[in-house]
């Protein structure tokens, strides 16, 4: 503090007690930090009204007007001007701060938003008559008659005008708006049953329509598949897995995507718990250790993840806006994250995201021709089909590749001076077996490039990357090796001792078994001391205090430390990208075969150490319309 200029006077300072109105201005500068914080806390009153349908207008990025219209309970006309008294709530009693089934709870929204905006509320319950309330920069109105069929409507107009000095924080009306359809939809995510309609009346009238999600039918999973795909998009919808676990009280449902189904940022990221969003360090940790060795790290997973618990479980009156949480034994909430969504993932096994294929079409896409190959129209239509060919049977296709075999001695020899080779050989198979064709990814027919084996599949073609593949396959398998064997450690001839605060000694001592198991063992030295005694083999020569600084890091961040596996898991990269088979071998027929059938029975091997596909699989449907076969 600086001495000529000090924060408080040498006057002895008097307490004063703030009237209601600056209590409320303080409150909904906790609570109302834009207009998105406004419609939050509207539309999940809305909610916990039971409503099932909820329309939300806005005007100018929400800084001019928002307006939501339910189908709720409502609010009689007596009780009215208490939903305007700050902490009035009807969720809650009192009696017990952690036994919370709704979403809101401190009564702190309706008087926050009044004292810095014009708030007005219509309400009807039943056949009763309806009423409105209005309240304007803290002054609230009498209670008047009004016309309303059910429900509720509450219209907050000019936001922040009785704190003109938030309105220069304010962002673009673009920015808002988009920051008001996020909350909408992370919302909307978190009740599939409820219909959400998001409306910008900019400049009056009706409007545009930005945003709606009808009311889904069906069991849970049913319906929150069908209100992701509305609100993520079909294709994550394609490539997410079922997540369904359990444990000591908490479960976690949702979905969570293929890691070839990969964002560059951490956006497609959505974590619910008691239905309520949040955004969770712990949580995001959780899910970023789940992907830990199948994605490189600058790409990030996609999940839609709901944990349900006993609200004794879990503190929500944690944070102003009730964006995060505390769970009552967080290692538990984080290890049922990390398993269930592992032991999905290896359940997944080759599989990869329809993203790739669909990808590689595009780049076969040919250029547009009209008829007769004339250039395209200007009216926008799609050029007519020249042909249309009928797709013959097996049996035809089988007599149309014998006619045309061809019999000249010695042609086979020829297929030397080219990159790609046709194996017509087929893999003995004992009695019984199911042709190879009926795999999943089939029957090896090709080599091209001495690179990519292309199979062929009932219902149409896989190209693989050798290299890539069996780089997978061998890191699944020398992982494998270090679980059951462990890791090796070497024992330092003289221990490196760390000088630590006593807080951060204390904190890294709290992994040392783990870290143990990894091959780095600590010991307390006294003080805030650590004596480094052994360190991975694997890793070579090491510099303990580096590590161990950065396993702090790691801890102070994201409330856990991957670095040592990270490190051991990059060597049996290496090793397994020299083991594998290398780009520019020639492989037999049963060489191929066998890769593909190995590839089948190994969890994760649809992508690579980094996370890109090791195989595209394009559906003979979509081969023949690049020709125009359909």
């Amino acid at each position: 503090m600086p001495v000529d200029n000090p924060n408080i006077s040498q006057d002895v300072p008097v307490i004063r007690q703030l009237d209601d109105a600056a209590i409320n201005r303080i409150a909904a500068g906790e609570v109302v930090e834009r207009p998105a914080s406004a419609v939050k806390e509207l539309v999940e009153n809305a909610i916990d009204a039971g409503s099932t349908r909820i329309e939300i207008a806005y005007a100018d990025g929400g800084k001019t007007l928002v307006r939501i219209t339910d189908d709720g309970c409502g609010i009689t006309e007596a009780q009215l001007p208490l939903a305007l008294s700050r902490h009035a709530t009807s969720k809650i009693d009192g009696s017990d701060l952690l036994d919370i089934h709704t979403f809101g709870f401190r009564g702190e929204a309706l008087p926050s938003l009044g004292a810095v905006g014009r708030l007005s509320i219509t309400s009807r319950v039943g056949r009763a008559p309806a009423a409105k309330i209005s309240v304007d920069g803290g002054a609230v109105s009498a209670v008047k008659p009004a016309a309303l069929s059910g429900g509720t409507i509450v219209e907050l107009r000019d936001l922040f005008y009785a704190t003109p000095a938030r309105l220069k924080f304010m962002r673009s009306d673009r920015a808002e708006s988009q920051a008001i359809t996020d909350v909408v939809k992370r919302l909307a995510m978190a009740e599939p049953f409820i219909g959400f309609t998001l409306r910008d009346v900019t400049g009056g009238g009706e409007g545009r329509i930005t945003f709606r999600a009808e009311a889904e039918s069906g069991d849970l999973f049913d319906a929150l598949h069908g209100r992701l795909a509305r609100i993520l998009g079909r294709e994550f919808a394609e490539n997410a897995l079922k997540i369904d676990a359990e444990r000591e009280g908490l479960r976690l449902i949702g979905y969570a995507a293929l890691p070839t189904y990969s964002r560059g940022s951490s956006v497609a990221q959505y974590l619910f718990v008691n239905g309520r969003p949040v955004k969770d360090k712990l949580l995001v940790g959780a899910l970023r250790g789940a992907y830990f060795d199948y994605l490189s790290r600058d790409r990030h997973p996609a999940a839609a993840l709901f944990i349900d618990c006993d609200p004794h479980l879990v503190d929500v009156n944690v944070h102003p806006a009730k964006s995060e949480v505390r769970f009552r034994d967080p290692g538990m909430a984080r290890g049922l994250i990390v398993s269930s969504l592992r032991h999905a993932l290896a359940e997944a096994g080759h599989r990869a995201s329809t993203t790739v294929a669909g990808a590689t079409l595009d780049a076969f896409k040919p250029e547009p021709l009209g008829a007769l190959g004339a250039p395209p129209t200007h009216d926008n239509k799609s050029p007519a089909r020249v042909y249309q060919m009928d797709r013959p049977s097996l049996g035809a296709r089988t007599a149309a590749y014998q006619a045309q075999a061809p019999m000249t001695p010695g042609f086979a020899d020829l297929s030397e001076a080219y990159s790609a080779r046709v194996d017509t050989g087929e893999t003995e198979m004992s009695q019984g077996d199911a042709p190879a064709e009926g795999l999943p990814l089939g029957a090896a027919r090709a080599q091209v490039h001495e690179n990519y084996i292309v199979a062929q599949t009932q219902t149409g073609m896989v190209i693989v990357d050798q290299h890539a593949a069996h780089e997978r396959l061998v890191y699944e398998k020398l992982k494998h090796q270090m679980a059951e064997n462990g890791v090796a450690a070497q024992a330092l001839l003289i221990p490196e001792i760390v000088e630590l605060s006593e807080g951060d000694c204390a904190r890294i001592m709290t992994v040392a078994e783990e870290l143990s198991q990894l091959g780095l063992t600590l010991e307390a030295f006294g003080g805030g001391a650590i004596a480094v005694r052994e360190t991975p083999a694997l890793l070579g020569e090491v510099n303990a205090r580096a590590m161990v600084l950065d396993i702090l890091d790691e801890l102070d961040d994201q409330g856990e430390s991957m670095l040592v596996q990270a490190k051991l898991e990059a060597i049996l990269s290496r090793v397994a990208c020299h083991g594998s088979i290398r780009s520019g071998r020639r492989m037999r027929g049963e060489e191929m075969n066998a890769l593909l059938r190995e590839m089948e029975a190994t969890p994760h091997s649809g992508q690579c150490n980094h996370g890109r596909p090791t195989y595209v699989e394009l559906k003979l449907a979509d081969i023949e319309r690049l020709f125009g076969r359909t």
